[in-house]
């Protein structure tokens, strides 16, 4: 390549891929395998069955009787993925088929010790995470590009709904990663007219999020979501029913506790608030680098990489320019606004439905698809996650309120 201009600029993609971050999808894996190769067959079979073996109570004679595999025939990241996105929820149905009173405390070697290969390999923890669950978990079901899910659990369309809905707000929050990537470019060149497109970019991409959060309700039942799907988003640690945690037969003699799915996993609006500066509570903030732990390698490197670029805010600030504080303060009212109307979701699937539930003015019934597990207790308060759900989210939605610059 010759000297000069072009050797200056990296192009998009390549800042993008170096976090195996998609152009097109952002944090989604693009286009996930469906399949894993011949010798995988019987966790493929387990998988495709979850929710009537769970429902018939006969998953754990299933997986007890599941050969030992080796997970060396496993060959590049897409089947890695694949692999952990199964063995995750064969995992969970495994742990929770039973209730939270039916719990246990081992988890077979045969599945226990490939998980953990594979999670090492890929830098994940042993359990399903938001990775699992929403990223790597999808398919076009026909040509017309309906959309599905690759492996499913307890709570039929209502899960189904869930998964996708979720994936909606991760497709949504596209155009606001490659904001990020614009904004920082800009501050070290200077360039305010770039940096006001990429602001005014970035707020309409959060209040895209917010639009595509909306969706939960007409795709999401909360009798349904409370007493059947969330159990097998729950963790083993900070979790109740599973005091001590979990031991992985072949892996570790002492149990090993690790937290269950959350939204705060998903490092979209980790890279927001790192962009925009926002600093929640002490306690708030612990969780949430926590929480970093469950993502990606390269997706937390991401997060790292916006966190030591230049402070925005300062920019915005010492510019004296009116246009981009008002640009600035868009995109963190769009954020809180985000953060309030998921308080809204979660008071609607949880709060109220866990009232209902008590009083005995839910029943899931049909809708659920086939489950007989009984709805958790232990987990009323808090997150799948292991938070304390009300004062988390209204902490983190106040202190993201209080990042906005004041005339």
């Amino acid at each position: 390549m010759e000297g000069g201009e072009g050797t200056e600029e990296t192009p998009l993609p390549l800042v993008l891929t170096r976090f195996q971050l998609s152009e097109e999808y952002g944090f989604l894996l693009p286009d996930p395998l469906t399949e894993l190769p011949e010798p995988y067959g019987p966790w493929m079979e387990i998988a495709h069955d979850l929710p009537q073996l769970i429902a018939n109570h006969r998953l754990r004679s299933q997986v007890h009787q599941m050969p030992q595999l080796s997970t060396r025939h496993l060959r590049g990241r897409e089947e890695l993925h694949l692999a952990h996105l199964v063995l995750s929820f064969i995992t969970m149905g495994y742990l929770w088929q039973e209730g939270e009173e039916g719990t246990v405390k081992v988890l077979p070697q045969n599945l226990a010790v490939p998980f953990w290969e594979v999670s090492q390999a890929l830098g994940l923890p042993p359990i399903l995470s938001h990775t699992d669950f929403v990223l790597a978990n999808w398919r076009r079901k026909n040509p017309n590009r309906n959309l599905d899910t690759i492996i499913s659990l307890p709570g039929g369309d209502s899960l189904r709904g869930f998964i996708l809905v979720t994936l909606l707000v991760e497709k949504a929050a596209v155009p606001g990663i490659k904001a990020i990537i614009q904004a920082i470019r800009a501050i070290l060149r200077l360039d305010e007219e770039t940096l006001h497109k990429a602001l005014q970019e970035l707020a309409e991409a959060i209040g895209d999020m917010s639009k595509a959060l909306k969706r939960m309700h007409d795709y999401v039942d909360p009798a349904v979501f409370y007493a059947v799907i969330r159990i097998f988003l729950s963790g083993w640690k900070d979790n109740p029913a599973m005091p001590d945690g979990l031991i992985y037969e072949g892996v570790s003699d002492e149990p090993m506790a690790y937290s269950g799915g959350s939204a705060a996993q998903s490092t979209i609006l980790h890279a927001f608030d790192e962009l925009l500066g926002i600093r929640h509570s002490e306690e708030s903030t612990a969780f949430l680098h926590r929480m970093r732990d469950y993502m990606p390698p390269p997706h937390r490197a991401f997060v790292e990489e916006i966190r030591c670029a230049p402070s925005l805010k300062q920019h915005v600030l010492s510019s004296g320019d009116a246009r981009l504080c008002t640009a600035f303060n868009r995109c963190v009212s769009a954020l809180a606004d985000f953060r309030s109307y998921h308080i809204t979701i979660v008071t609607k699937y949880i709060t109220v439905a866990a009232a209902k539930a008590k009083a005995g003015q839910a029943d899931p019934g049909d809708r659920a698809g086939p489950s007989a597990v009984k709805p958790l207790s232990a987990l009323e308060a808090k997150g799948t996650g292991g938070s304390h759900i009300f004062s988390f989210l209204k902490s983190v939605r106040d202190t993201t309120r209080e990042g906005m610059i004041s005339a």
